[in-house]
């Protein structure tokens, strides 16, 4: 069958067309690098022709709240009208994992909202809420230095590995709509601080990790259910550590 990645060639949609390929299905990758646009609608009608299945992968380039609300209302809309004017049968979104629970965040209401209009549209859909990548917990870690120290809140996530949530999206894009929320997450959960103190101590990094529930998570105040899995998530097979080992990371 014809796929359309939206988004295909960032860190999930490059993974997930490799796979898609490999399952032997026509797979276009379609970002602003091949002229195919959804926040502007160029290329996209084009791009969608004959298309069965629509995955949008695809992230705003600001977090900033207007930008990133904009980025999320123009390409949801365009997307549902393209879709809609192409006859496409699955459209497969991903989403985040307490998106529901963060509406302090302008991130978290832009994601919400984009939920919102999938939810909206005629087109039978899937949307795949997954829980933050392994590959971000650096990033976190430095967000939050201070000199040498890193201040973290003890709340747990469960991250995980992006290479599970493309396997995982391979899967769901080929499999019949299911009209509702789909979660995913990594076989692990921890408060963020042991994330973080696995990540310092594998890169040799001397600097300290610091609990401090004040901290937060980018600055929004997070518990044990915030950003972690409801009942029976698909849960990716990599651990934290393992991933470190492969990666070199």
């Amino acid at each position: 069958m014809k796929i359309v990645v939206i988004g295909g060639t960032g860190l999930i949609g490059t993974q997930l067309c490799k796979l898609l390929r490999e399952g032997g299905h026509e797979v276009l990758s379609a970002s602003p690098r091949s002229g195919v646009n959804a926040v502007t609608g160029e290329g996209l009608q084009a791009a969608l022709q004959g298309a069965e299945v629509v995955v949008d992968v695809a992230n705003s380039p600001s977090f900033e709240d207007a930008a990133v609300l904009e980025f999320f209302q123009k390409s949801g809309r365009n997307l549902a009208a393209a879709e809609k004017a192409a006859g496409v049968s699955h459209h497969v979104a991903l989403s985040v994992v307490g998106t529901d629970r963060m509406l302090e965040s302008g991130y978290f209401r832009a994601k919400m909202i984009q939920e919102e209009l999938i939810e909206s549209s005629t087109v039978p859909f899937t949307i795949v809420r997954a829980t933050q990548f392994f590959e971000f917990i650096g990033a976190i870690v430095q967000y939050s230095m201070q000199g040498d120290t890193a201040r973290l809140t003890s709340a747990a996530l469960q991250p995980i590995a992006s290479a599970d949530v493309a396997a995982a999206l391979a899967k769901i894009a080929v499999s019949p709509p299911t009209d509702n929320i789909v979660e995913l997450a990594g076989p692990d959960k921890k408060p963020l601080v042991a994330f973080a103190r696995t990540y310092l101590q594998h890169t040799g990094d001397q600097r300290q990790v610091v609990t401090d529930d004040s901290a937060g998570y980018y600055g929004a105040i997070i518990n044990d259910q915030s950003l972690t899995p409801g009942d029976d998530p698909i849960l990716g097979k990599t651990h934290f550590e393992q991933w470190l080992k492969s990666t070199g990371a």
